[in-house]
């Protein structure tokens, strides 16, 4: 899915929501239309039946009359049953577009260029897309609401024009007046909404950095924010209410006065001989009944307020530009990768080189520096956020193909995350198709074959969100064994054994190595470990000391420890 767009805010969103539906919501708009219709029938077929029937004695036109009757009621059923099912599959569908739609965004390869932390991009994928699809079901409904307004003063209209106008002019004037809140009814709910999710984004992020937070023991202080924002979140959330209850409770009102005008009238008309009995009863039954659709209208605006408001959220994701642009280069034909005078974040001048067929490591002695690379290699940094050049076999890394690039280049970042699985659906993440002999030697190459058996399921054994039923060392190593069956031609580990013990290390030191350098084929892999692991800097061809966001010395580990007492000092721990 690409990134360009002609989106241009909430009412695109909107638009293009009632676009997409417009075939459910025209079917369901008219089921609503027979319902509403029906349902002002009842009244006047009341009352005809009082003036016709029942005041004439006519058994037979009685019995007419109520099969007839029976079966407005059945007519009036059956449309909105169907008319509201067809409208909640509607709701339903676009709701699920809609979220799969901000997740193809959220996680395109190119990224997204949006200042929403991550439980805020949660909200507007769920929440946010289901208030959304509101309007699907409330425009039909206001579209019978007001044909049963409509109908309604036609027949009062039939049956005495002061009355009939009453309702026509009243109706108009109502809904105009409504209107007028519109604007702040929609501040509010914007408002309520984006304060409500920066509280579910700060309690997401709380919950999953709740490990580091006991380590600091800032459990306290980070309680207290939370505790902030979802102040916050509850002052906006009441005034929203407030502004809507008020304006509910006086649309109702206005609504209601209307009506019993009407029929206060009509009694007064009944008295003075201008309508009959049978007539009375219809305009007391309609002035009952049009509450109802006027309250569906009055509530119009702020149901429109808050559809439109998680609309403007969305937007916020679909709408973004993305973060990296896609070249059109060809594949790299080897995994040769070079930065030049590269300056990034704490990055300075940074220059390196790994050659295909070389095992690489790059000890930061700060770790900002092993982050800004990792970060930088990953691929997800715009280009006018680095100075310098990133090139693949010779050429810059934003002019390949994004596909290209990816099937390349692979990074595997520090801090990783599990899926909700098996453990072989994680391994194989990245490669569906590899075979068990693949999934066995990354296995072995990473340490994993005594997490696998461990357990009386093996590689079916089941895995929670984010990996939480296994140990921090044991979810290491599943990611690793994930990025080594994924064989990209150039891979990028950084710190990879920082949960395990020393002899784990050492065996995935050995089996880095031998996986990729011994057991491939020549000159096809090239890898890059960021680390400050004695075992993992023995095992690389060469190792680069990264120093005030640059490379300062370049040498063989063993060579390093005896010419280097800095780099001594920093790996022998």
């Amino acid at each position: 899915m690409g990134l360009t767009s002609d989106r241009a805010g909430g009412a695109a969103v909107l638009r293009r929501m009632l676009a997409r539906n417009r075939g459910r919501l025209a079917l369901g708009a008219a089921l609503l239309m027979v319902h509403q219709m029906a349902e002002t029938a009842v009244p006047i077929a009341i009352g005809w039946i009082i003036g016709q029937a029942v005041s004439t004695g006519d058994t037979a036109a009685m019995i007419w009359s109520v099969v007839g009757l029976g079966a407005l009621f059945v007519l009036l059923t059956s449309a909105w049953r169907t008319g509201a099912r067809v409208l909640t599959v509607a709701q339903q569908r676009e709701a699920h577009r809609l979220r799969v739609e901000v997740a193809g965004r959220i996680l395109h390869p190119r990224g997204v260029r949006t200042e929403l932390r991550s439980g805020e991009l949660l909200t507007v994928s769920t929440s946010d897309a289901d208030r959304a699809v509101w309007v699907l079901e409330v425009l039909p409904w206001a579209v019978a609401a007001l044909t049963a307004a409509v109908a309604s003063a036609v027949t009062l209209l039939v049956i005495d024009v002061t009355l009939g106008l009453a309702v026509l002019i009243g109706t108009p004037v109502i809904l105009g007046l409504m209107q007028l809140a519109a604007p702040l009814i929609t501040r509010r709910a914007t408002d309520q909404q984006a304060a409500s999710a920066r509280a579910t984004g700060m309690a997401t992020d709380l919950v999953s950095g709740l490990r580091p937070l006991r380590g600091l023991g800032a459990e306290a202080v980070a309680a207290e924010r939370y505790r902030a924002a979802s102040t916050e979140a509850l002052g906006a959330r009441l005034r929203a209410a407030r502004t809507t209850g008020v304006y509910i409770g006086t649309s109702v009102t206005v609504s209601a006065l209307l009506a019993v005008g009407v029929a206060g009238f009509a009694g007064l008309f009944a008295l003075q001989g201008r309508i009959g009995v049978g007539e009375l009863i219809t305009v007391v039954g309609l002035s009952q009944f049009i509450i109802e659709p006027l309250g569906v209208l009055a509530r119009l605006p702020g149901v429109l307020a808050d559809s439109r408001a998680s609309a403007d959220r969305l937007a916020l994701v679909l709408d973004a530009e993305p973060l990296v642009p896609s070249g059109d280069g060809a594949a790299p034909a080897s995994a040769d990768l070079e930065l030049a005078d590269v300056n990034y974040r704490s990055l300075s001048g940074l220059s390196l080189r790994a050659r295909p067929g070389e095992l690489v490591a790059v000890l930061a002695r700060r770790p900002q520096d092993g982050e800004a690379l990792a970060q930088l290699l990953s691929g997800h940094v715009p280009p006018a956020d680095y100075d310098g050049a990133l090139r693949i076999d010779g050429t810059d890394l934003v002019e390949l193909d994004l596909g290209h690039a990816r099937r390349v280049l692979l990074v595997e970042p520090h801090h990783t995350d599990l899926f909700a699985g098996t453990l072989h659906s994680n391994v194989v993440a990245g490669r569906p198709d590899a075979d068990a002999d693949a999934v066995q030697r990354a296995l072995v190459a990473s340490a994993s074959t005594d997490v696998v058996d461990a357990h009386p399921h093996g590689l079916d054994l089941v895995v929670t969100d984010r990996g939480a039923s296994l140990s921090g060392g044991q979810r290491q190593r599943v990611a690793l064994a994930r990025a080594l069956v994924a064989g990209a031609p150039l891979l990028v580990l950084h710190d990879p054994t920082t949960a395990v013990d020393a002899v784990t290390e050492q065996a995935i030191a050995e089996g880095i190595s031998r996986l990729r350098h011994r057991e491939a084929e020549p000159l096809l892999h090239t890898t890059v470990l960021i680390t400050s692991s004695p075992a993992l800097l023995s095992a690389a061809d060469r190792v680069l000391v990264v120093s005030d966001g640059r490379v300062v010395v370049e040498g063989t580990h063993a060579g390093l420890l005896e010419t280097d007492p800095d780099y001594r000092k920093a790996v022998l721990r």
